[in-house]
């Protein structure tokens, strides 16, 4: 009776790591393409504080989306091989889409950190420039 109420319990929380999963939009596809103009570095705009911010945020939502992705697989994965009897082949799912997520969560959270602080940095830089500007015109 325990071990049928476990499994239950277990099935129930894979369900919903997996219907969250699968709610979750797809991370927009790579548009590099080897026909893009390559670009010198005097063509390159230097991106704003804000957009620079923004996209941090945007690196950080990716890595949340992909790494959802990886959970609900794994769950997936484990679903189907607890229904056929191979429990252990259902905890290695589990563990892979878990791993996977951790990574996509870490890489994403890293980058859109950073890019959060170089923006920030640059505000601060924005913010010094007209402070000196104003104390030279007095």
């Amino acid at each position: 009776m325990r071990s049928a109420f476990r499994t239950a319990c277990f099935l129930a929380i894979i369900s919903v790591f997996g219907i969250y999963g699968w709610s979750q939009p797809n991370p927009a596809p790579n548009t590099n393409s080897a026909d893009t103009h390559k670009t010198t570095p005097q063509d390159k705009k230097k991106t704003g504080p804000g957009k620079e911010m923004g996209k941090g945020g945007g690196d950080i939502g990716k890595g949340v989306a992909k790494g959802t992705g990886d959970m609900a697989k794994g769950t997936a994965g484990a679903a189907g091989n607890l229904a056929r009897g191979n429990v252990g082949s259902a905890g290695a799912s589990l563990g892979k889409g878990a791993g996977g997520m951790g990574k996509n969560v870490a890489v994403g959270t890293g980058k859109g950190v950073g890019k959060i602080g170089k923006g920030v940095g640059g505000e601060f830089k924005k913010l010094g420039g007209k402070s000196k500007q104003s104390t030279e015109k007095n």
